[in-house]
């Protein structure tokens, strides 16, 4: 998938991968994608509940292994 920017998130946890998502995201403009990957397994949930609460599309989420990639359109 086409992204804009990609943020390293891997070894941190929650909160760090949301901060550092919504910081991100700010940076871009509206409809540009951010290629996020993150390690804590509570990630999944938490992009999820960030995508509804702030109106960014979570485009897709995958998990290899003990890593996790989404996809965030900035709104």
């Amino acid at each position: 998938m086409h992204f804009d920017k990609e943020l390293d998130a891997r070894g941190l946890n929650c909160p760090l991968p949301i901060l550092r998502t919504k910081k991100a995201l700010a940076e871009l403009a509206s409809g540009q994608v951010l290629h996020i990957l993150a390690t804590d397994p509570g990630s999944v949930k938490d992009f999820a509940a960030f995508a509804r609460q702030t109106g960014n599309a979570l485009l897709a989420s995958n998990a290899h292994d003990k890593e996790f990639e989404f996809f965030m359109q900035r709104k």
